[in-house]
């Protein structure tokens, strides 16, 4: 029952939070940011902050390593919003390597989680 209830309050406080950041007026943190750039940033802001929260607390290592898993996603995320506004394509060509990097990195993860060497 307690675990429901902080469920749902997580649940709740997260639902207000990303609809603050959707409904509010958001600072300018940088000039070449248009309303919906802003927003995109904030959000992925909110969900790094989320992951690195999970990689603190995580009870286990598997939830640990999805957390890192999806830090990956977050950061060619973060590459590609960057990338529309400054036009540089060289941000989408960080993006492609990070992608690349977290999927060997996670299937490494994996097999050493399972208990296997990497050369099985």
């Amino acid at each position: 029952m307690k675990k429901k209830v902080i469920y749902f309050i997580g649940f709740l406080v997260t639902i207000g939070i990303l609809s603050a950041i959707t409904f509010l007026p958001l600072p300018s943190l940088l000039a070449w940011q248009s309303g919906f750039l802003s927003r995109a940033f904030f959000v992925l802001t909110f969900c790094f902050s989320m992951c690195l929260l999970r990689i603190a607390l995580g009870p286990t290592l598997s939830d640990r390593a999805v957390a890192i898993d999806t830090l990956g996603i977050l950061i060619v995320g973060f590459c590609a919003i960057l990338s529309i506004p400054t036009g540089r394509d060289w941000y989408l060509d960080i993006a492609i390597a990070w992608a690349l990097q977290s999927f060997v990195g996670a299937l490494a993860l994996a097999k050493y989680l399972e208990g296997r060497g990497f050369d099985e």
